[in-house]
C-alpha cells in the first residue's frame, strides 16, 4: 500500500481513520493562489498526495468558514506558505491558530514556507508584519492578535524553507 494514502481498513482506533486530507494548505490567495501555490498543489496532486486547497477567495467581512476548520482537523498536515501579506488576513491568521492548535492535539505536522518574506520577519512580527499588526491592534481584540502573534511565533520557529528570488 502507498505510504501517501491513508487507510481506511484499518481499526476503528486507528489514527490513520480520521484523516480525509493528507496536506491541508494554508495560503494568502492574493499573493500566491495563482502562481507558487497552485504549481505546489498540482505537484503534490501528482504524486498522489490528497491535499485540501481552499478555492474561494474570502472577502473582507466574511467570516472564515467551518468547512475550512474542519478541513483541517481532518489533515495529517498543514504546510503553510508564509508570504508579504499573509498576516494581513485575518483569516490566513485564524487558520494559523487552528493550525497550531492541532500540532499541540491532534500531532498535526506543521511544515512552514517562506515565500519572499523573511522568517525572522514572521517569528516577531516586524518588517511588513508590522503594518498589518499595528492595523489588527485597532480592529480586533487584544487577545486576539496575542493569538495570532503566539501561532505566528510558534510556526515561524518550526524547521522551514526559506524561498526568494534570485
Amino acid at each position: 500500500m502507498d505510504a501517501r494514502k491513508a487507510s481506511s481498513s484499518s481499526s476503528p482506533s486507528s489514527s490513520s481513520e480520521r484523516w480525509e486530507y493528507q496536506i491541508f494548505l494554508s495560503f494568502r490567495g492574493e499573493d500566491t493562489r495563482n502562481g507558487f501555490t497552485s504549481h505546489l498543489h498540482k505537484a503534490l496532486q501528482s504524486r498522489g498526495y490528497d491535499v485540501f486547497m481552499d478555492e474561494d477567495d474570502l472577502q473582507v467581512g466574511q467570516v472564515i468558514k467551518p468547512e475550512l476548520l474542519q478541513a483541517i482537523e481532518k489533515s495529517k498536515m498543514s504546510v503553510i506558505v508564509f508570504s508579504t501579506r499573509y498576516a494581513d488576513s485575518s483569516w490566513c491568521l485564524d487558520e494559523l491558530v487552528k493550525i497550531m492548535e492541532c500540532r499541540r492535539t491532534l500531532n498535526h505536522i506543521v511544515l512552514p514556507i517562506f515565500y519572499k518574506v523573511d522568517p525572522l520577519d514572521v517569528r516577531k512580527q516586524t518588517g511588513t508584519l508590522a503594518s498589518d499588526f499595528q492595523k489588527h491592534t485597532i480592529r480586533h481584540k487584544e487577545e486576539v492578535v496575542n493569538g495570532w502573534r503566539k501561532a505566528l511565533t510558534e510556526a515561524a520557529n518550526l524547521c522551514a524553507g526559506v524561498l526568494e528570488d534570485r
